[in-house]
């Protein structure tokens, strides 16, 4: 009789303002890749649960922006309120990391990076890579930390 056992991925997110980055891991649970952004909006959950189901993702970890000093800021008070909606929507767990400085490491890995080959909207596409990034960041943070 043969077994199988199925691997949970972790969904990452980095939430602004504007925009929610995201990211994936492996099956695996070691290696995290970015996947795109979402707009904010008033579905902008539920959306992000859909795409959590369709990708099979076992739990969810949201970046928390703590000032350089360790304290929440504006920012912070904000992604709090995101992840309290989330939690009530989410029947999967729910897990929070720090992730001061996950932007600028993004934005400094996508410089060492080659460019994308197709470009529509220059402005827009890069915002959400480096969203979809700093995204990659948390998660893989979270990941290393885990072994």
């Amino acid at each position: 009789m043969t077994r199988t056992t199925k691997i949970m991925r972790i969904m990452a997110l980095d939430v602004g303002d504007k925009r929610v980055g995201i990211a994936f891991s492996d099956p695996t649970g070691t290696l995290a890749t970015p996947f795109g952004a979402t707009e904010r909006g008033a579905d902008d959950i539920a959306e992000i649960l859909r795409l959590a189901e369709r990708e099979g993702a076992g739990e969810i970890v949201v970046g928390m922006p703590y000032t350089l000093s360790g304290e929440r800021g504006a920012q912070a008070s904000k992604t709090a309120a995101f992840i309290r909606e989330l939690r009530s929507m989410a029947d999967i767990p729910i897990a929070t990391v720090d992730e001061r400085l996950s932007t600028a490491q993004a934005n400094r890995l996508l410089r060492e990076s080659p460019p994308p080959k197709r470009r529509r909207n220059r402005r827009a596409d890069n915002r959400a890579r480096v969203d979809a990034s700093a995204a990659a960041v948390i998660l893989q943070g979270y990941l290393d930390g885990r072994r």
